[in-house]
């Protein structure tokens, strides 16, 4: 049995604001497939943005909407189905194993009093291999370390079979080498993804587009090539951008560099 990658959704965001000048008005359009970073300084509002996205705040004002549809005229089950969400809280007290925490993530396909089918088990497994985790199926959740919970989460997310998956701070706790592989498995999902990132050195060769804001507010929203400049970083972050030194590094997966070696 495979599994068919997901109809990625196209999102709009239509001048949507929340609190008392925490996120102020926001318009852009998210084509399917399409990867956004959402950029800025701690307390500009990526973490707010991303919570009316998948539905845990309403807009004061504006409208979110996933294929054209407003995500609070649909049912939570129906928006469970489409949207998927990674955060940074993982609670580390879950009495169930980690094959179990990712099965959590078919819940939004099965009806009411339903055991898990065939193909439920079939994606649950898949997701597995996909986060290399099949080692650790059978493993209490609360006993692993921060960068494996991450990945279990990531994989719940992807056994929801999404077609838009809003992560915050998706690299958190994870060594470079987790990061690298867990940023390159969410592009390579299919899915419609945006996802909040504070490594600008991250952002290349991952998103698509990026959202940079500023106090509340969109600085910027744009293709990477167009938006990341020492400019907007400096208004953005407050700090100078320069070229690499000799001490810094650029990374990258070893069959990556085998690939472009043989190019």
């Amino acid at each position: 049995m495979s599994c068919p990658s997901p109809q990625p959704a196209t999102l709009a965001l239509e001048q949507i604001s929340w609190g008392s000048g925490i996120l102020k008005p926001v318009t852009l359009t998210l084509e399917p497939g399409r990867v956004l970073g959402v950029l800025g300084a701690n307390g500009a509002g990526k973490s707010t943005l991303l919570r009316l996205i998948y539905r845990y705040y309403k807009p004061q004002a504006g409208r979110v909407l996933l294929d054209g549809q407003d995500i609070h005229s649909l049912r939570a089950r129906a928006v469970a189905q489409r949207v998927a969400a990674v955060l940074q809280e993982q609670p580390t007290d879950f009495a169930l194993t980690v094959a179990e925490i990712v099965a959590l993530g078919r819940a939004p396909h099965r009806r009411a009093l339903s055991g898990p089918s065939e193909r439920d088990a079939h994606v649950v497994e898949h997701a597995l291999q996909r986060l290399s985790l099949m080692d650790f199926a059978k493993r209490p959740f609360g006993t692993l370390s921060g960068g494996e919970r991450q990945r279990v989460m990531v994989a719940r997310a992807l056994a929801q079979e999404p077609g838009l998956i809003v992560l915050d701070e998706p690299t958190n706790h994870l060594d470079i080498r987790h990061q690298l592989e867990v940023l390159r498995l969410v592009r390579g999902l299919g899915a419609t993804v945006v996802a909040s990132l504070h490594d600008l050195n991250l952002v290349q060769g991952f998103a698509d587009d990026l959202l940079v804001l500023q106090d509340g507010c969109a600085l910027a929203f744009g293709p990477v090539s167009e938006v990341l400049n020492p400019d907007l970083i400096a208004r953005a972050f407050g700090v100078c951008a320069h070229p690499r030194g000799p001490a810094q590094f650029d990374f990258s997966l070893f069959d990556d560099m085998q690939q472009e070696t043989s190019a």
